[in-house]
C-alpha cells in the first residue's frame, strides 16, 4: 500500500491506499446484474449517496430503531471495562470506522490507562476516513491514526495491516449482520489470521428477539426507512437517467424465521415498463414483483460464540442491554 500524510501532522497521521485495488463495478454495472436477472435485487452499498446517508442518520435517531442508542449506551458503561480487559498497552482497529463517533467512548477510556494510543481505522472510502482521521488527531493529542482506505478482505488476506501492541478491534454498528453467512465467516477468519494470539475483537451485534420488535425497526411508521430505500430508485432516476415512479412502489421489511434475518424489498404496486438508459436496460414489473434491497442477519449470543469458535477466537465476555436488544462480545484470537 502508498502512504499518503497530511502538511502537519505527519507525525500522526498517516493514510495507507492500496497501489493496485480490485476494479469495482460501477452502479450502472451493479444495476444492469441485479435488475436483468431473477430475483431481482439492488446492492445496499449503493444505499449511501448524501441523500441516502442523510436519511440513515436520521433513522439512527427514530425511537424504533434502538441499534445505534443501545450500542452507543454499552460503550459508555463498559467502555472502560473492555479497555483494561486485554494485556496492555492496545492498540485500536476498526472495520468500517466511519464517522468514528462511537468510537471515541473506546478511545477516552484507553487513553485513560495509557499515555499513548495509536488507531488504525479500516474504510473504503479514502474521503470519509480521512475527514474522520483527521477530526481524531485535532481532538486527542496523544493520538496517532494509521489509517487504511480499501476493502476489508483483499488488505487482511494480504496481511497488509501492521500493529506492534496488543490489538483490540473494532466490528461495530452490527455490520457483521449486513454480510452473507459464508463472507462472514471469511471476514473473521481472515481477521484472525492478521492478528495475533491474546489480540481482542469487539462486535456489535443485533439480538434476535420478538419479530414484531424487529419489523418496526426496519419499517418505521414516520416512514423514513422507506424513504431510504426508495432512494435506490431515486437515485437511478438522478445518475441513471431511469423513469421509476417511486410512488408505484411501497417498502416492505420481513422477519424470515428460516434465515435469522430481516429481509427489505421494494414491491411495485403495479404492472409497469421502467427504462434505466444508462445501464442499458429496461426492466419489466409485474404487480407484486419485488426488488431485494438488503438482509439484516440476526444473532443469538451462542450462535455469535459458535462463529468465533469456529473463525479462530473464544468468548471473553458479553455485553447486553437489559432488554437483551443488543449486544456486545469480547472475544480473543487463540
Amino acid at each position: 500500500m502508498s502512504s499518503t500524510t497530511q502538511p502537519g501532522l505527519a507525525d500522526r497521521f498517516a493514510l495507507y491506499r492500496d497501489p493496485h485495488p480490485v476494479r469495482v463495478a460501477t452502479f450502472a454495472e451493479d444495476v444492469r446484474a441485479g435488475l436483468g436477472t431473477s430475483p431481482l435485487s439492488l446492492s445496499p452499498k449503493y444505499f449511501y449517496d448524501d441523500l441516502g446517508s442523510a436519511l440513515f442518520e436520521a433513522i439512527t435517531r427514530l425511537p424504533e430503531y434502538y441499534l445505534t442508542r443501545v450500542e452507543r449506551d454499552l460503550l459508555a458503561t463498559y467502555g472502560r471495562e473492555i479497555a483494561g480487559a486485554l494485556d496492555g498497552p492496545v492498540e485500536l482497529v476498526e472495520l468500517g470506522s466511519g464517522s468514528a463517533v462511537k468510537t471515541r467512548l473506546l478511545i477516552d477510556a484507553i487513553l485513560e490507562r495509557q499515555p499513548r494510543l495509536t488507531f488504525h481505522p479500516i474504510d473504503i472510502s479514502a474521503e470519509a476516513v480521512t475527514e474522520s482521521s483527521l477530526a481524531l488527531v485535532g481532538a486527542y493529542e496523544r493520538l496517532r491514526v494509521v489509517a487504511y482506505a480499501g476493502d476489508y478482505f483483499p488488505l487482511l488476506r494480504e496481511k497488509r495491516l501492521t500493529t506492534r501492541d496488543r490489538a483490540l478491534a473494532l466490528f461495530l454498528g452490527s455490520n457483521i449482520g449486513n454480510f452473507e453467512p459464508d463472507d462472514a465467516r471469511e471476514l473473521l477468519t481472515l481477521l484472525a489470521s492478521a492478528l495475533r494470539p491474546g489480540d481482542g475483537v469487539l462486535i456489535g451485534y443485533d439480538l434476535k428477539k420478538d419479530p414484531s420488535i424487529l419489523e418496526l425497526a426496519y419499517d418505521d411508521p414516520t416512514g423514513v426507512t422507506a424513504a431510504f430505500n426508495k432512494n435506490l430508485l431515486g437515485r437511478m432516476n438522478r445518475e441513471l437517467g431511469a423513469d421509476f415512479d417511486l410512488g408505484a412502489f411501497r417498502f416492505r421489511a420481513r422477519w424470515d424465521e428460516a434465515r435469522g434475518a430481516i429481509l427489505s424489498y421494494l414491491v411495485a404496486d403495479v404492472a409497469q415498463r421502467v427504462h434505466i438508459p444508462l445501464a442499458g436496460l429496461t426492466v419489466d414489473f409485474a404487480a407484486g414483483d419485488a426488488i431485494h434491497t438488503e438482509s439484516s442477519y440476526k444473532f443469538s449470543r451462542d450462535e455469535i460464540v459458535a462463529l468465533a469458535q469456529r473463525c479462530g477466537y473464544a468468548e471473553r465476555t458479553t455485553y447486553s442491554d437489559t432488554a437483551g436488544r443488543y449486544a456486545l462480545s469480547l472475544l480473543t484470537v487463540v
